[in-house]
């Protein structure tokens, strides 16, 4: 996943820590008394920025400065933003690397890539958030846990909902799936195929039934006997159709679900970014899941989306079959982003 993204890293990696080693070389070829000049030095006049991000030498160490790594972290903004990773994160990763990077003292001979990967794991661990722990999540809950997909259309969330559904039942728990998308035309069939398939039970109405009264009763359904998990289909739509958000309004009202998860396209991008927003604004998203991650060279929708709503990454979808789907873990996807040596 996201090659694209990992390479560019690797070249940000690269540049910065090629960047700090030419500095290093410099300093080491200076006079130690080339240091920034001391207040006693200059009566009655304080340093200024441009003396204090100079390079010194104090005890053989290296202080980086701005200067040294100003040009690699302007390549390195531009590269996010052409990888689809939403303005305001980018400027969240480059001011995070800076101030890992500018002030800090090196050894003289201390590895310049321990410093700069350092750098990079730390501000994509923060953006990327914390992830969720489904089943643990689930553990910690009465049953039933009840948990509502939204997003818009041809998404493959109804293909989520199933891929979640085996991979909870392998966890252990017991499922049941409510057949909520009752407008699209054969979406009732599609749910019943996966359901069947992975051997989980579905509720479902006629086609053009009240969503919120099939997934009543799917509740009803789990409460009965004494099931686990309800994970409830939806049909996709969007943020803009006033009618269909009242619709999603209601379903939350009748269902009461205990979590909210939003699905979209790795692929989509900074448009996967902004809709995830709308949909936490209008209706409200307690977690998301990206399919389609496999096909995403770029990355930006997993970068960005977490952090732009502040909610987390649930799942990331990586193919066709139902095993296809991976929970979302920051360290192992910073791990992969960063590449060997990291």
């Amino acid at each position: 996943m996201f090659s694209g993204l990992r390479e560019q890293l690797q070249s940000a990696r690269n540049r910065l820590g090629a960047s700090i080693g030419a500095a290093a070389e410099a300093a080491q070829s200076a006079s130690a008394e080339q240091a920034v000049p001391s207040t006693a030095a200059m009566p009655g006049k304080n340093p200024t920025l441009a003396d204090k991000v100079k390079i010194l030498i104090i005890d053989r160490e290296l202080v980086i400065s701005e200067k040294d790594v100003a040009g690699a972290l302007e390549e390195l903004e531009m590269t996010l933003l052409e990888s689809d990773v939403a303005l305001p994160v980018a400027d969240a990763i480059i001011a995070d690397i800076r101030t890992g990077l500018v002030g800090r003292h090196r050894k003289i001979g201390e590895s310049v890539d321990t410093l700069v990967v350092g750098a990079l794991r730390s501000a994509l661990l923060k953006v990327l958030g914390t992830g969720l722990d489904l089943p643990a999540y689930i553990r910690a809950r009465e049953r039933p846990v009840k948990i509502l997909f939204i997003g818009v259309n041809g998404t493959g969330k109804t293909t989520t909902v199933a891929k979640i559904g085996a991979y909870l039942k392998k966890q252990g728990f017991s499922v049941v799936i409510g057949a909520g998308d009752t407008f699209r035309a054969g979406a009732i069939e599609q749910i019943g195929v996966h359901a069947e398939r992975i051997g989980i039970k579905v509720i479902e109405h006629q086609t053009g039934a009240d969503p919120s009264a099939v997934l009543f009763d799917t509740v009803q359904y789990a409460l009965a006997h004494k099931t686990d998990v309800v994970l409830a289909d939806t049909a996709g739509r969007f943020h803009t159709k006033a009618n269909l958000m009242s619709q999603l309004d209601k379903i939350r009202r009748v269902m009461k679900p205990d979590l909210i998860v939003y699905v979209d396209e790795a692929v989509a991008g900074n448009d996967a970014v902004v809709r995830a927003a709308e949909f936490d604004r209008t209706v409200g998203a307690d977690a998301i899941v990206l399919t389609k991650a496999d096909m995403d060279s770029r990355g930006g929708a997993a970068i960005s989306i977490a952090h732009t709503i502040g909610k987390p990454l649930l799942f990331l979808g990586t193919g066709q079959a139902y095993e296809d789907i991976v929970p979302f873990e920051p360290g192992a996807v910073v791990e992969e982003l960063l590449g060997s040596g990291a």
